[in-house]
């Protein structure tokens, strides 16, 4: 698992006073492209095929900061499935949810099959919990 602590900017915010939507897909990103690149390495090449985001609560900038989780839960011949969570300086769940990131190859711009060692390390990873 990987856990990232990004500050709410300014910019983060909507008219409304809260984190807009949009910004948490940013957020999740983050946190989802530094567990793809410290767990299979930087060179891997993904492309995101899906996600679904439970908003639970919404964030303003008095919130000052959120950490953002993100674990693989599986993988199939060239997918890999992660569950992510949002949470509050203060503790609180802001938003949970999971997505789908399939392996790249950025030559031919299509899909390509996880390698053996790809699959072992994901392995590990999800037994790690």
């Amino acid at each position: 698992m990987v856990e990232v602590t990004i500050p709410i900017r300014w910019r983060d915010v909507d008219n409304y006073g809260h984190v807009n939507n949009a910004v948490y897909l940013t957020y999740l990103e983050e946190a989802r492209d530094r567990w793809a690149h410290e767990t299979l390495g930087p060179q891997v090449d993904f492309v995101i095929v899906r996600i679904a985001i439970d908003y639970r609560r919404e964030l303003s900038q008095d919130d000052e900061a959120v950490t953002v989780a993100c674990r693989p839960v599986g993988y199939g011949t060239s997918s890999i499935r992660t569950a992510e969570r949002i949470v509050a300086k203060a503790g609180w769940v802001a938003a949970e949810s999971s997505s789908v990131i399939v392996a790249h190859d950025p030559e031919a711009r299509t899909s390509r099959p996880l390698s053996d060692d790809e699959r072992a390390t994901l392995d590990g990873a999800i037994a790690a919990g």
